[in-house]
């Protein structure tokens, strides 16, 4: 399959800068531009399409049985050093147009969840609070049910238009998505998020800024956002705190190449000083190994591994 890829790769890149114009189709990109923790190898071929290219480019894959990933902000990924093979799909600024009629918004999946709160609270909407200092894009917070301070995706949203895997727009309701913690149907049906629906309600523009205020103080004060990472790596495990359990294990600091737990919050594994995401995995590993000796807990990663390691 690999000397396949490598033949047919130019033709392929040919094809794509067709549909989506050259500047749009980035060959051999390092993966570490385009995740927050600023590691992971190349991407064989990464593409940066509009809502009606991605059907296309779905089919150029499988014509060309070529594997293809989607990613959005990068903000939950760790990517393997080898880089990805195939096509990345980055779902981003090319669909993040954000529409609000009444108390409905309808975004894209590209669209950034802090810029869809802030556009809420310019109109005097709220129930979108909790999402303003996530750092993903909609869709991605669609496929995981992302949540902070009391509020998760599932509270707010309405409708999400999918691409099914061989190219057909489906409206999917709520129900349907069937969200739970940090789940959605979407990666088992291998669903692609173009765009969703969010319902919220009327509500006072200083509440909401002063609410939205209120959290962002809490994150800056508790979360290392001066250095790359990937929000919280763990889940939460039933009944404890990841952070604590991490904590409590004596692992505030602790170290495997440039990857390091926190400091200042141990439920976060920060690129402390030019990790690569080997590091971050040994780290990751570690962590969860001495935690489940010392607890009995078993702690699951939150962040989403993907790529060769």
């Amino acid at each position: 399959m690999h000397n396949r890829v490598e033949q047919n790769m130019k033709q392929i890149y040919e094809t794509l800068c067709g549909i989506c114009g050259a500047e749009h189709v980035l060959v051999r990109e390092p993966m570490s531009r385009h995740t927050t923790f600023r590691t992971g190898g190349p991407a064989d071929l990464l593409v940066q399409p509009k809502a009606e290219q991605i059907a296309p480019i779905l089919e150029v894959c499988r014509n060309e049985e070529i594997p293809w990933t989607v990613i959005g902000n990068g903000s939950n990924l760790l990517v393997g050093d080898g880089g990805i093979r195939g096509v990345v799909l980055e779902i981003g600024k090319q669909m993040s147009d954000i529409v609000i009629e009444g108390t409905m918004i309808t975004a894209g999946a590209g669209a950034m969840l802090s810029s869809i709160a802030s556009r809420a609270a310019a109109a005097e909407l709220t129930g979108m609070e909790f999402a303003s200092g996530i750092p993903g894009s909609l869709g991605g917070a669609v496929v995981m049910n992302a949540g902070a301070y009391g509020g998760e995706m599932k509270d707010i949203l309405q409708k999400v238009t999918v691409l099914t895997p061989d190219g057909t727009v489906q409206i999917l309701s709520v129900e349907e998505l069937e969200l739970s913690y940090r789940h959605s149907i979407i990666p088992e049906k291998g669903y692609l998020v173009v765009s969703a629906i969010l319902k919220l309600q009327q509500g006072n523009a200083d509440e909401i800024q002063s609410i939205m205020d209120d959290l962002k103080e809490k994150r800056v004060s508790k979360q290392p956002l001066e250095y790359p990472s990937a929000g919280s790596t763990f889940k939460r495990p039933e009944g404890y705190f990841a952070g604590k359990l991490i904590q409590d294990a004596g692992l505030r600091g602790f170290r495997v190449g440039g990857a390091q737990v926190s400091e200042k919050h141990c439920g976060f594994i920060i690129n402390r000083d030019q990790a690569t995401s080997t590091d971050i995995c040994q780290l990751m590993q570690q962590v969860s190994e001495i935690v489940y000796e010392k607890f009995g807990v078993r702690l699951e990663p939150e962040v989403k591994k993907i790529g060769e390691f």
